[in-house]
């Protein structure tokens, strides 16, 4: 069924981390990050103040919005994990190291082969040009990370991505910290006790990340974007 395990600590207790154990961290408000790729360790993250971006009040920049509608790119929906793991891992100017080590490779490629973990992939030319991939569990989506290679495709990947969570009856989605890149977006920071209450709630959610059509246009995402934020308002 899974692979042999990999070791961390979290409060002095040593544990072996399956794809199960990585799950469950992740419904307590837990996840492993690595100090680099280079450290074979993991060790278990429960920040004070958690990022969150929510669903209803998702901001689209109008740049962004053009070049959205403009569709000079292919979206594509777990097509290559591979690709993009390896995407989110390499080095680029203004991030020389990564977290990503072999370990984290390892156990969410195995979160991939059971469905629960999830890639938006951006494509340009038969090239990925950017992508993101994160954890599905109940109505949370965890986002993990996401990488470019050409201006904006990160960011593309992102809405895509909300509009599916949107349409699958998403209740959060989780971005762990905060950061410029995010914040534009509308992400803001919630303490660990209001995350927990939130992620409470999402767990006990029945979502469907393949509820929305793969070849849903940029227009069309807009607008089932924009359509949530005022049925929320109203």
């Amino acid at each position: 069924m899974v692979g042999r395990g990999v070791m961390a600590t979290y409060d002095d207790i040593v544990v072996e981390i399956t794809p199960q154990v990585l799950l469950k961290a992740y419904s307590c408000g837990i996840f492993p990050m690595a100090e680099s790729a280079d450290d074979n360790a993991l060790y278990w993250i429960e920040p004070q103040n958690r990022g969150i971006l929510p669903l209803d009040e998702l901001h689209v920049p109008r740049r962004l919005c053009r070049t959205i509608r403009q569709e000079n790119f292919e979206i594509r929906v777990d097509g290559d994990f591979e690709g993009v793991i390896a995407g989110c891992a390499a080095s680029r100017p203004g991030r020389t190291s990564t977290w990503i080590n072999s370990r984290v490779h390892q156990l969410y490629s195995e979160l991939f082969r059971i469905g629960n973990c999830h890639t938006i992939e951006v494509w340009r030319d038969g090239q990925m040009i950017g992508g993101l991939y994160g954890v599905h569990l109940g109505g949370a989506f965890f986002g993990e990370s996401m990488f470019s290679v050409e201006r904006d495709a990160s960011k593309i990947a992102l809405i895509f991505l909300a509009a599916r969570l949107i349409a699958g009856g998403f209740l959060l989605l989780d971005t762990q910290f905060v950061t410029d890149h995010l914040r534009q977006f509308g992400t803001v920071e919630v303490a660990r006790d209001q995350f927990q209450v939130l992620l409470d709630a999402a767990l006990d959610r029945e979502a469907d990340f393949r509820a929305l059509d793969d070849g849903i246009t940029g227009s069309d995402t807009l607008k089932l974007i924009a359509a949530h934020a005022a049925n929320a308002v109203g």
